[in-house]
């Protein structure tokens, strides 16, 4: 499957095309710099990535599925931005709406979850998926790290979450049905108290695991 992660030069971005390209997927990067995402496809490459590089409408347009990986301050700005070339397309948004510095407090923006704002701008034809906001960068950016911990994703899309649960699957990891979109209010809160885990107890990348549940590690 060929993935546009948008706002993909960041730490996010970049963990998830080395894994998902690891697990045969290729890789469109995008930047509101396309200059700098060509660059920085370069560089992944020479770590076995296979991806190209573009500004943010061009990975919208290449992405069978949209990968939304900025900060909530250009959110808004970036989807406006690939609204149209996102048209139709599962678009998983892994936005926090962190306000720094106190980026370990929760914050609801004006639409309660920063998913719920993406839906509301590209439209209920373009299926959104909220997940991927519990996964360390740091784990991700390293191949040898084995993912212990799950993803949760929420959508009101069977299909979109279906495809968001696979390729969560293919990062090494296991997706969990968190159910619909309203959900990723508690998702993308959940994020500041991880930050203050990791703060508090030195870690790369604190998780979060549940218990007795049916479903198989990736």
């Amino acid at each position: 499957m060929r993935l546009g992660i948008v706002g993909g030069t960041g730490k996010l971005g970049s963990g998830l095309a080395l894994r998902w390209s690891r697990a045969g997927h290729t890789i469109a990067i995008g930047s509101r710099d396309g200059a700098k995402a060509r660059a920085h496809a370069e560089e992944l490459a020479k770590k076995g990535c296979t991806a190209t590089g573009g500004d943010n409408a061009w990975a919208a347009r290449e992405g069978e599925v949209i990968v939304l990986t900025v900060p909530y301050d250009a959110h808004g700005p970036t989807l406006r931005a690939i609204a149209e070339a996102a048209a139709g397309k599962v678009l998983i948004d892994t936005t926090v709406p962190l306000v720094p510095p106190k980026v370990s407090r929760v914050h609801l923006p004006a639409g309660q979850a920063a998913a719920l704002e993406t839906q509301a701008i590209v439209g209920a034809t373009t299926p959104v998926v909220s997940a991927l906001h519990h996964v360390s960068a740091t784990h991700l950016a390293d191949l040898a790290h084995v993912l212990e911990c799950d993803v949760l994703v929420a959508s009101d899309d069977a299909r979109a979450k279906a495809v968001t649960i696979g390729l969560v699957h293919d990062l090494g990891a296991r997706g969990l049905d968190a159910g619909p979109l309203v959900n990723a209010i508690a998702l993308e809160s959940l994020t500041p108290v991880l930050i203050h885990l990791n703060r508090t107890y030195k870690s790369q990348g604190a998780g979060v695991v549940f218990t007795d549940l049916p479903t198989g590690r990736g």
